[in-house]
Formats: C-alpha cells, structure tokens, sequence
C-alpha cells in the first residue's frame, strides 16, 4: 500500500509539472523578442530587388497566391499576394495551416518591424508563434537588407480583399508551436565572385532543402538533405521531389552547369504556357516558371553549392498513381 501511495505521489508530481509546462509553453513563449522599430524606405534599388527575390529566388509569391493546378506546375492564376494556399494533414502536416494573405489589405496596419520579425523569427503580430511552413528559420539568416527589400516590395503589391482561416495546429504541435520561433542570426550576402559561399547563401533563400528532402510532419528529417523523397499527395497520386545531390546514379552528379541551368531557364521563354494536365496526371508542386525568372549565374552558384554537399544513395519513385 505504501509503495502504492508513493507512486501515485509519483505520479501526480510528473502530472503537476506537465501541466506548468504546458501552462509555461502557452503563457510565456513565443518569446524572441519585441518587433523592431524601423521604417524601410521604398528605394528603387530595394523594389527592384525585393521583386526578384520574392518572385524568382525566394519565391514568397508562390504560396501567398493561387496557382492554377489543372496546369502543369501550377502557374499562378491569381489573387497575387493573397494566400489562402492549405497546408494539411493529408500533405503530412500536424494540422491545417494556410498562407496568409500579404497584400497591404492584411498588412495595413502593421508596422515593418511587426513584418520583419514574422518573416525571420516566427512571431506573428499578435504574439502568436508561426508554424514554420513559412520558413522564418531559413530567412532569419539572411541578410538583413535582403529581407528590408521583400518588405518593400509586398508594401507596393495592390490590395486584395480576402481573409484566411486561422491555422488548426493538431495536439501536441498546438502546444510545441510557441517553442519553434527563434531569434534570428543573419549573415551578411557574400560575393557573386565566390560562387560557392554565395549558391549556399542562396539555396538558403529558395529553401531547396525543405522539398528535396524527406520529411516527418513538416521537418527535415536530418541525414536527408538534398536527397530527395518528400512527398505531395494530390487527387491522381503522389509526386516525390527528385534527388539533387551529386550521386551519380540517384542524384544530379552526372549533370553539368549548363544543363542544370537550362533546366529552369526552359520555362523562361515568353512564348511558355504550362500545359494543360491530362485526366489521371499527377502534377509536380515545383513553381518551375517562378524559379526561371531567376539569373544563370544565381543558378550556376545553386548548381556549385550543390556540388559540395554529400552524395546520398537514394533512388526516388518520382510518380505514384492511384
């Protein structure tokens, strides 16, 4: 009886300091810190530069808009800047997420700080932490006047009326989200002349790694870097992202520069329009005529940075129909 009575104390002490963390979690995290009090200035020089990233490099375009899936690659269709895009269970996700809408009809009333400590820590203008769909881990290490300059740019998108659900977080991740933001560590952008240190920098901004990798529940699982294998399931089957180390039999070893560039640069001609899918096609979630608009010599750096990460063995099943 007594050894019964000191594991039931035991037990409703472990139950005791579950519930302060829990409490702990909600009440006093996300914590990284107050929105900065900066006001980026509209210089040509960032519009010009801010579009591109978000168009082609980073391509924030590409979630906070509506893509046409009865095409091939999901061209966008519409609502630029506006989100909506789902993140859910059946993609793999802990929950239903949505990109939010970024058009200054959502954004008015916060301040650029309230913007530039969402996008690179993870803390929304509320408080309430962002599950990292949007990859605030990865843009926190940017440099900073990269990041001023895609705010400045989705200062000037035009205005578009739609609201987005909030996100569904499933148990535990409802609790483990507010652990997630963190503060940011920005580098500074390296030289287009060492084009290795820049193609890392800039694989860091498009954030290749989170697709070509596998994944558990949204995360990288480590070890699988570049390897390729995640999954998006759609209606007609499922669509696995290709390995792009430099394998020689799995990944792109056997590829020159020249071929990797004309890979994306393919979907750059004026006179491209994504084809219409045929009945049962499965379509593939690389916005490959967003990252064309990127420059040769961006992608030769992507294509010499890839060339230094470890080969992994990893034969991908492209397409599985259903």
């Amino acid at each position: 009886m007594k050894a019964l009575k000191s594991l039931g104390k035991v037990f409703a002490g472990l139950l005791v300091l579950i519930a302060a963390a829990m409490i702990y979690v909600k009440a006093a995290l996300p914590n990284t810190g107050a929105a900065p009090d900066i006001k980026i200035e509209r210089t040509a020089a960032r519009l010009e530069r801010g579009k591109y990233l978000a168009n082609h490099v980073s391509v924030c375009m590409d979630c906070h808009s509506t893509r046409d899936w009865s095409r091939y690659a999901g061209p966008l269709s519409g609502d630029f800047g506006a989100g909506g895009e789902a993140f859910t269970q059946d993609m793999g996700f802990p929950g239903k997420f949505y990109a939010r809408n970024i058009t200054p009809y959502a954004l008015a009333s916060w301040t650029d700080g309230e913007i530039f400590r969402a996008v690179t820590t993870g803390v929304s203008k509320d408080g309430k932490a962002l599950f990292p769909v949007m990859a605030y881990h990865r843009f926190g290490q940017l440099d900073q006047e990269d990041v001023y300059s895609i705010i400045a740019y989705i200062r000037e998108l035009k205005p578009v009326k739609k609201d987005i659900p909030e996100a569904e977080p499933d148990f535990p991740v409802n609790f483990i989200i507010n652990t997630m933001p963190q503060k940011a560590t920005f580098t500074t952008r390296p030289s287009e002349t060492d084009q290795v240190a820049y193609g890392k920098y800039l694989i860091t901004a498009t954030g290749c790694v989170d697709c070509h990798s596998k994944t558990d529940k949204g995360s990288v699982i480590p070890g699988t870097e570049f390897g390729g294998g995640m999954e998006f399931a759609g209606p007609t089957g499922i669509m696995r992202s290709p390995n792009i180390t430099s394998h020689k039999e799995t990944g792109i070893g056997n590829w020159t520069k020249d071929v990797f560039v004309a890979r994306f640069k393919g979907y750059a001609d004026s006179s491209y329009v994504s084809p219409k899918l045929a009945p049962g096609d499965v379509n593939t979630p690389m916005p490959w005529t967003m990252y064309a608009g990127m420059k040769e010599q961006d992608l030769a750096a992507i294509f010499a940075y890839l060339g230094t990460v470890k080969p992994i063995e990893n034969q991908v099943v492209r397409v599985e129909k259903k």
